[in-house]
């Protein structure tokens, strides 16, 4: 058992720098979608579905998820991490449409509106 845990540990880890480079590639393939002449809604879906792959990409390569005693992916604890992270995604855009948030402006109201403090009047 120390043998075949002493001969893993003795390679280049070639997993590890394959993730790297791969999450680097999808990092610059979002950024250039941002930069092209698609919709607001086609960059976001498509900027998405690249989290997606690099979230999975990740996991796999970096986080140990095939690292159980069977050799398996562990998906009961793949499946309730996704439910909370949605759960937690889905929280913070319900919260930020039901209140009308606006990041720009601390005051609340619309970002345009002018108040009487601040006018000068």
């Amino acid at each position: 058992m120390a043998a075949k845990q002493s001969a893993e540990h003795s390679h280049f880890p070639w997993k590890h720098i394959v993730g790297f480079v791969l999450s680097i590639v999808l990092t610059l393939l979002a950024l250039w979608v941002i930069y092209t002449d698609l919709s607001m809604a086609a960059k976001l879906w498509i900027i998405f579905g690249f989290a997606i792959i690099q979230a999975g990409l990740q996991l796999l390569m970096f986080m140990h998820m095939t690292e159980s005693d069977s050799g398996k992916i562990q998906v009961g604890n793949t499946l309730f991490a996704a439910f909370i992270a949605v759960a937690i995604i889905a929280g913070s855009v319900w919260i930020f449409a039901a209140h009308n948030y606006h990041g720009d402006n601390p005051e609340g109201g619309s970002p345009g509106a002018k108040h009487s403090e601040h006018s000068g009047h």
